[in-house]
Formats: C-alpha cells, structure tokens, sequence
C-alpha cells in the first residue's frame, strides 16, 4: 500500500512543531543522576524540515490588533482605536478619556511628548471668558463685597470705607458679612446670652460685626429664637431689646425689624402655633419699654388692616395698669429678683410637704429656670423640714424623709445636680448657730439628712467637713 507524499509531508510538519522532550521543558524531576534523560539543548534547532514548514505557516497578528474578517461576514470590522502597534504593539491607555469629561485630568505642557504635566485649572486664563477680570484692574487698597446694594455706590459716590479687615489688610466698603453669616453670628450671639444674661456682650458683638444695613434682622433674629425657648427666655429678649435702642438698634432698624417679623407670621405660625399671640406680648412689651413708638401701631394697622398681631397688642395696652402687668407679661418663669424667687421656692417646698407628690414638685422647680440658683432650694427645703418638726426632735422625722426624697428624685432626673446639693448642706452648715435658736435639735437633724443623703447616693461630700 502506498502512501501519499502529501500526507508524508504534513505528519512531518505536525511532529516538527512539537518541542523536543529536555530538562529545561519538563522542569524540576527527581532524577538527581540524569541516567536515561538525554543532554540535548532547549533550543530548537532549524533543520530544512522546519524551514519548509515555515512558508506554510500564517504570520503571527498582534494580539491587541482586531482580526479582519472576509468581506460579506454578518461581524463588524473593529479596529482598536488610539493604540500605536507601531512602537509597541500594547494598547496605550494614556490618551484614554477618562470620566467628567476629561475635567481636572493632566494633560501635557504644549507638547505632546513632554515630561512635564500640569492640571487644566493652572492653565492660563482666557481673555474672552465672560468672567474674565484682569489683575491690573483691581485696586490693591480695596475691595467691595457685593452683598448689599449700597457698596458699589459708596465707592463710586467717594465716600470713606465703612470698615476695615485686618486679617487682609485692606479697607471694606459696605457690610463687613453677607446677610446670612449675619445671621448665623446673630444666633450664638442670642443663644449664649440665653446662658449668661449678658446684654453688653451681644450690643459689643453687634457692633464690631459692622453691618448696620442688616440690623433690622437682629429683632426678627432675637424673637424667633426667644419664641422656640420658654419664659425666661422671651423675658430676656424683651430686656435685650432696650438695651439695644437707641444704639446700636435705631427706632427705623426696630420698626423695621417688626415689620419683616409681622410679614412673616405665616411661617412661624406652622413650627409655633401660639406665635401671633406671643408676637403681640413682643410688641405691646416694646411699647411699654418705649423701644417702639405707639404710632407704630396705628400706622401697621392703617397699612395692614385687621392684622390679629397688632390687635393683641393693642388689647394688652388697653388693660388697667398695663404698664405693671406687661413688666410681667412672661409669667413666673422671667427673670425676676431674688426675694421673689426666694418667695416662690418656699411655696412649692411647703406644698410638696402638705401633697407628697414629687410629680407636681419637680414640675415646679423646672418652671423655676434657676439651674445656678438650685442650692437655695436644698438650703430652704432642709430648713423648712426643720421647722415642721418642731423644736424637740425625735429619732424618726417624717418632713426630713420626705424631704430627702424629694431631693434625690430630683437628682435622678437630672433637675438638680449633686454639686448644688452639696452646696446647699454646706450653705446650711454656717448657718447652724442661728438657725438653733429657732431649732434647738438643728445639728442632730442635718447630720440626720447628711447620713440619708450618702446613703441614698445623692450626697458625695465627706462627713464633718464643710
């Protein structure tokens, strides 16, 4: 049987292109002697044999390039763009385009095969761009800030810089602030006066801010935030007011921060239900204050008729001894004097004796809104415990129990704080002598209290020391 010389040739080729079995192509064996493994070399020697299989081979393609397929093929033709197979033959990823529309990315200095890279933003500034300001044009001594409509006529009319900044040692016209961080400085400035009650500090804080074109938003400002507090708050609002007027508040920046206030109602209606009527108290307080003009009135009314703000001021006016009670228009919770705050403490310790209901007591002492003032209440209410006892006090003593309770209810709760319970035991300590003529069991009673507050754990201070 013979065999075909084309099928001689092809077997030939297919044996060719296998690589010869060596050391180097099986990698690591265990045969440390090498008997039975030929010493040939890795390198595939070129015999006619591979020469002839070589025309018969297809040219090896780049790997990254697309294959082109014949024509009439249903696959599209694809060609791999921005790869230049010419250096390398890899896809370069350098002139891919990246995300945001290439914004922010870094690009070359000019040339497209320089070294030296740089971000689009520190290019150059174009000329033609509509927001364009040469540096030559902008005066050095100064600068403007546009949050108020007045600043470029102050500068272009001549007149002096209303301001000066340090920090960049140039001049201001017009406002210092923008009207919203205006607001914002407003705000703490209201909110730490809530805490210290001190008037000077917010009339200073305004008046170095240098904006007096906003100063009709400091009333606006001052009662929103006195409305979302409780009494003495609003209490302190109205006397923060006077002390604004005349300066740095005129009576235009008042009127007018009423008027903005009275415009919009209709919103802080929707957070505070009783707005309008506490807005009325506001004003009707500001026209006993002699803050605001009670033509104020009468011209709100003549312009906005039927305005129920206006109305309930108008009402609280027209009371019999109108001035004294609008001096109480916050009710118990202002910030009255001493003595009366002494007077209302007492009332609720000797009702709470009378009750027993730590409920209603507690209440009492939160509407007080005296948190500094809280040991005067340990110091009373100890005393008064004293008192009902009676000069010859036994081993059980029924208001000083009830008394300690009432104390360490409230310490739980987080109304009265340790510091001013102990305060108040060491207050009534010095006030042991005359408070035994009254008492002649005093000593024997506080050391009494003493020793049910340690162990109720609402008394840290050590026993005997003041």
């Amino acid at each position: 049987m013979k065999v075909h010389p084309t099928i001689i040739m092809t077997t030939q080729t297919e044996f060719s292109k296998r690589p010869e079995v060596t050391v180097d192509t099986m990698g690591k064996v265990h045969n440390p002697s090498g008997q039975g493994v030929a010493a040939f070399s890795s390198k595939k020697k070129t015999t006619n044999t591979d020469k002839s299989s070589s025309t018969h081979q297809p040219q090896k393609q780049n790997d990254h390039e697309t294959r082109k397929i014949e024509e009439g093929s249903a696959r599209r033709n694809i060609t791999r763009k921005k790869t230049d197979s010419s250096t390398t033959g890899h896809y370069d990823s350098r002139n891919k385009k990246h995300g945001g529309a290439g914004k922010g990315k870094w690009v070359g200095g000019g040339n497209k095969h320089s070294d030296h890279l740089t971000l689009e933003e520190d290019l150059p500034l174009d000329e033609n761009d509509p927001l364009y300001v040469a540096e030559e044009d902008a005066d050095p001594s100064s600068y403007v800030l546009s949050s108020h409509e007045t600043a470029d006529e102050l500068r272009i009319s001549g007149a002096g810089p209303s301001a000066y900044d340090a920090d960049n040692d140039k001049a201001v016209y017009g406002p210092m602030l923008t009207c919203a961080e205006f607001k914002i400085r407003v705000s703490d400035a209201v909110r730490e006066y809530f805490d210290s009650s001190d008037a000077d500090e917010v009339v200073r804080c305004i008046d170095e801010m240098k904006c007096r074109e906003y100063h009709p938003e400091v009333v606006k400002r001052a009662i929103s935030l006195g409305l979302d507090a409780g009494p003495r708050e609003r209490e302190l609002i109205s006397r923060l007011l006077a002390c604004l007027h005349p300066n740095p508040l005129s009576d235009d920046c008042l009127e007018m921060g009423f008027e903005v206030l009275l415009d919009s109602m209709d919103d802080l209606v929707i957070d505070i239900p009783d707005a309008k009527a506490m807005v009325g108290s506001f004003l009707a307080r500001a026209v006993v204050d002699e803050v605001v003009a009670p033509a104020f009135l009468s011209n709100r009314n003549n312009s906005h008729p039927g305005d129920c703000v206006v109305e309930k001021a108008v009402q609280l006016l027209s009371r019999e001894h109108c001035t004294a009670r609008l001096e109480k228009v916050w009710g118990p919770g202002d910030g009255r004097p001493v003595s009366e705050l002494k007077s209302a403490m007492d009332q609720l310790l000797k009702e709470y004796l009378l009750s027993r209901e730590l409920d209603e007591a507690a209440s009492c002492v939160r509407e007080l809104k005296a948190k500094h003032f809280h040991h005067e209440l340990v110091k009373r209410g100890v005393k008064i415990a004293m008192e009902e006892d009676g000069r010859d006090h036994a081993s059980k003593s029924s208001s000083l129990d009830a008394m300690a309770a009432l104390f360490k209810f409230l310490v739980q709760n987080s109304i009265v704080s340790e510091f001013q319970v102990a305060k108040g035991v060491q207050r009534l300590e010095k006030i042991l002598p005359d408070l035994k003529l009254d008492v002649p069991a005093a000593p024997s009673m506080l050391d009494e209290f003493e020793t049910l507050a340690r162990e109720q754990g609402f008394l840290h201070i050590p026993s005997g020391k003041a």
